[in-house]
């Protein structure tokens, strides 16, 4: 478990999968590159999405996402998303997200994520090992 930085950030590289018929990154595919930074994020805090639902029985679920567009990413370019915590509340952590390239910021979100119970796929607080590990990072 690395909880060294209050930040984590991830290096995607745009395949001609991710684009539109004009090269440039079709705007849904800005929230997948989100999720998978955040979810390699949790990974790398020993917060495994699979071991959460199986030994824990939570889930980890989009409540709210909020994203603004700045500027297009391109076939071939590099782009670094990066991730920070803002807020946890009882059931919930806010992830404030940006996609840069090497000069300027390309989209930014901010998520919300609740926690729900894997069988009843209702809202359940944080558990207090989870919170703790996540207050570390917070920014």
């Amino acid at each position: 478990m690395d909880t060294s930085t209050a930040a984590h950030t991830l290096t995607i590289r745009v395949y001609y999968e991710d684009t539109d018929a004009g090269g440039i990154v079709y705007y849904a595919n800005y929230m997948k590159y989100f999720e998978r930074a955040r979810t390699e994020w949790l990974r790398n805090l020993g917060l495994g999405q699979r071991q959460l639902a199986h030994k824990q029985k939570i889930l980890f679920v989009v409540k709210k996402c909020q994203v603004d567009y700045v500027k297009p990413a391109r076939l071939d370019d590099l782009i670094h998303i990066h991730s920070h915590i803002t807020h946890i509340g009882a059931a919930s952590i806010v992830f404030t997200q940006q996609a840069q390239d090497q000069e300027q910021m390309l989209c930014q979100s901010q998520t919300v994520v609740a926690c729900v119970d894997s069988e009843t796929m209702r809202p359940t607080k944080l558990d207090p090992m989870i919170r703790a590990i996540l207050e570390k990072v917070k920014v």
